[in-house]
């Protein structure tokens, strides 16, 4: 069933899409009561912005304690799901994000710089 979840909750943010978020909130017996941007929020991890590489659309992040991974903090390579997210950060930004491991690689699903 987690695995279940992960794949959904992926799907969902691939697609911009938030009704996952509802449904998962309404698992936890909150309803409608839940607030979307904070339950996304809570599940992104912090990280720093150390290289960019565009023309391969990989982004190095030093980053820490990755849940959905089960990954402890370290330096280390993503490939990106949109190479768009590429252009709104540069090295050194502090960032939120999201990672899972889709077809093999660690990807990130979601980032957003910290201001």
């Amino acid at each position: 069933m987690k695995d279940f979840v992960h794949l959904a909750l992926a799907l969902a943010v691939a697609f911009g899409g938030t009704h996952y978020a509802a449904a998962q909130d309404s698992q936890k017996g909150h309803g409608a009561h839940g607030s979307h941007g904070a339950a996304a929020s809570a599940e992104l991890s912090a990280g720093e912005v150390k290289k960019i590489d565009k023309g391969a659309g990989k982004i190095t992040i030093k980053h820490g304690k990755l849940h959905r991974l089960d990954m402890a903090p370290m330096t280390m390579v993503f490939r990106v799901s949109d190479p768009k997210m590429l252009d709104r950060v540069q090295e050194g930004d502090k960032i939120r994000f999201d990672a899972d491991n889709v077809k093999g690689a660690l990807t990130v699903l979601r980032m957003e710089v910290v201001k």
